[in-house]
This record gives structure tokens, sequence and C-alpha cells, in this order.
């Protein structure tokens, strides 16, 4: 794989990522729009009742949203539609034009751990600017398409994508969590349809990170081997791989949930080896076949791919994957409604242990076929 990198005409960065077996050349166009002024940068408050600190991105509600095919912002540049990448491509990764968080990072003197004890106190009306890094990972050049249609080559690019910005973007002054996450159809909100991702580099540890640190110092640094080990032994696997294993939870919280843990102990995708990334694309691709093979029309998603801290907790927590779809039957969805949305208690609708036989007979269809 071979890896790009330039500008965008407002001083973005975009870099291309080429398949090993990549057929492109390897002159690639400049981008011909004229300079944009980037939005401000998204200022934090805090929620005093729960600590939590809420990103207020204001510029994000002019982004496009689900715009035809032939407006396509995510395709490569033609003369009739200039887009975020000038040229064709194999995967694609760029600064969204509309943050979240970023593009400021923090300045000079900042201190990590001194910022996790100031961002843990509480206050009414604390506020913080927004830094860090959003990144969009575009899939592959068409239209159309998801990550369970590439090619096992340009599946395995994207993985390399995701460890090399993981790696990159941890570096970065003020990011507190990397998560690369993508969202899969209308039902789960999407508002382009091209197939991409993309990446959050969060200025503090996430609330869901953040409960699984205050597990793991109430269990111990043995939790996530011991998940491994309990599920492994359990009818909920779906595939054991040489080094990595798919599986339900016991405790799913959605109709469709699927979670996968390395066999060793990695802290982030960064951290993985090549023949670990080799049979991540190849499983999590196939898991996702088999998500589409349930019913006769493509399965919402969404995927996330938990990750360390990127300075604290990095020897007990392990890299994590986890697929959730709101899709109880064919033609049901599961909401959030009152009891989950307000206070946070799920109540499951399928059987984990049915979910999962629903599963390995998808995996066999998609395998025989």
């Amino acid at each position: 794989m071979v890896k790009r990198e330039t500008l965008l005409s407002d001083g973005r960065e975009l870099i291309y990522f080429d398949d090993a077996d990549t057929t492109l050349d390897p002159e690639r166009a400049l981008d011909s729009r004229i300079p944009a002024d980037r939005p401000p940068v998204a200022e934090m408050r805090q929620d005093p009742l729960t600590g939590e600190w809420i990103s207020i991105a204001a510029a994000r509600q002019n982004r496009v949203m689900l715009p035809p095919k032939h407006l396509d912002p995510l395709a490569p540049s033609s003369p009739a539609n200039l887009t975020e990448v000038p040229s064709t491509y194999d995967v694609a990764v760029f600064e969204n034009k509309s943050p979240s968080f970023g593009p400021t990072l923090a300045g000079d003197g900042f201190s990590p751990e001194g910022e996790l004890e100031e961002l843990a106190s509480l206050g009414l009306g604390r506020t913080k600017p927004s830094i860090g890094r959003c990144e969009v990972v575009c899939f592959s050049p068409e239209s159309e398409g998801s990550f369970a249609s590439l090619s096992l080559s340009r599946a395995r690019t994207v993985v390399e994508a995701w460890a090399d910005r993981t790696a990159a973007l941890s570096q970065l002054p003020g990011v507190q969590q990397v998560f690369p996450f993508e969202n899969r159809g209308k039902d789960i909100g999407v508002t382009l349809h091209h197939p991409h991702g993309q990446i959050y580099s969060y200025p503090y540890v996430t609330p869901r990170t953040a409960a699984l640190i205050r597990s793991v110092e109430k269990y111990g640094p043995t939790l996530f081997q011991d998940i491994l080990d309990f599920e492994q032994a359990s009818e909920r696997v779906l595939i054991r791989g040489e080094h990595v294993t798919f599986f339900v939870p016991f405790a799913a919280r959605w109709p469709l949930e699927v979670h996968m843990l390395p066999h060793r102990h990695v802290a982030d995708l960064a951290e993985t080896k090549p023949e670990e990334r080799d049979e991540i694309a190849r499983e999590y691709r196939r898991v996702l076949r088999a998500l589409d093979a349930i019913y006769d029309t493509p399965t919402p998603y969404i995927a996330a791919w938990h990750q360390a801290p990127v300075n604290v907790h990095r020897n007990d927590i392990r890299l994590m994957l986890q697929i959730t779809s709101p899709r109880r039957a064919e033609d049901k969805l599961k909401f959030l409604a009152g009891s989950e949305s307000a206070m946070g208690a799920f109540i499951g609708d399928v059987p984990p242990e049915a979910t999962a036989g629903l599963l390995r007979a998808a995996l066999a269809k998609v395998d025989a076929a």
C-alpha cells in the first residue's frame, strides 16, 4: 500500500491510500476549487447533571443531505462536479469541512493529565473550545456500495488507513481518544449514500469509555481477556479466527449486535500486526455480508471501533469492534424510546443466542455464494 499526502484548496489535509494492487497513476490532480473559509471551532459545554461535554457545532447544520448521485461530494472530481477529492482514488481520507471537533489543536504547554483532571471537574456554565480533528474515510470512488461490497484488497487498504490515521491522530496535541466508525443506511441517519466512514479525535475521554474505565477499575486488568475466554466458550461465537473472534455478546442491547476482540492485547488498530489486519479485513467484510444476507434489503448498522484512550489505560483496555443494528425484523426497527433514551436502560427484543443462530445461518449463505 502506498500513501500520498496533499492539501485541498482551503488547506485541509487529503491523503490517498493506494491498494497494494492498484492500477492508478501515481500523479494526482490538485484541488481547483476557490479556497473557502473554514467554520469557527465549535464550543464544548458541560452538562452539570452528568459531567459530560457536549460539542455545539452549528456549522454542521448546513452540511449536504443525501444529494443526487451526480452531485456526490465524495466522488472523484469532474468538470461538472468539483468535489472533496480532486482525483480518482482507491481510498481517500480528508479533514471534514464541517467538523464537530477542530481543526484547532491544543496550544503550547498542554498537559494531557492536567487537562483530563480539569475536564473531570464539575461546574455551571463551563465551556471549552472543541479542539481535535474529524476526518472522512472514503472506502471507494464509487457512489454506491458498502464496505461489504469492497474487494478484499480494498478492504485491507481501508483497515490500513484506519491504523495509519489512528497512529497519526493520537500524536496531535490535545487529542485524548481516536474513534473510527461507519454509519450505514438511511435508517441510521446517514447524510451521504457514498460508502464511507469517519474518524473523530476527541479532546476528552468519551462517556462510554469512561464507564468502561470504571468497570476495569472495579473488575481488574484482565477484564477483556476474561470476556474473550467467556464468549469463546459460548454458543454465541460466529467466527473464531487465528487472531480475532467475532461473537454476539452475552448482554446484547440491540436486535443485531456483533463484537470482535483480538486474541492478544492491542490498545488500538495502530498496534495491530499485518497478519492481524489481514484477518480483520477478511472476516469483518464477511460479517457485514452476513448482515446483508439476513433479509432481502441491506441492513442498516453502526460499526464502532472502540480504542483505548491516548494517554490512559493503554495496558488494560483492548481494541474492540462493535457492530449494532436497530433492525429487529425485516420490516421493523428498534427505536430508542423512553427507557433507552431517557434512562439509558436498554430492553433487548431478541435473545442474543437467537441472533447468533441467525447470523451463523447468514454466514453459511454468504460462504456458499
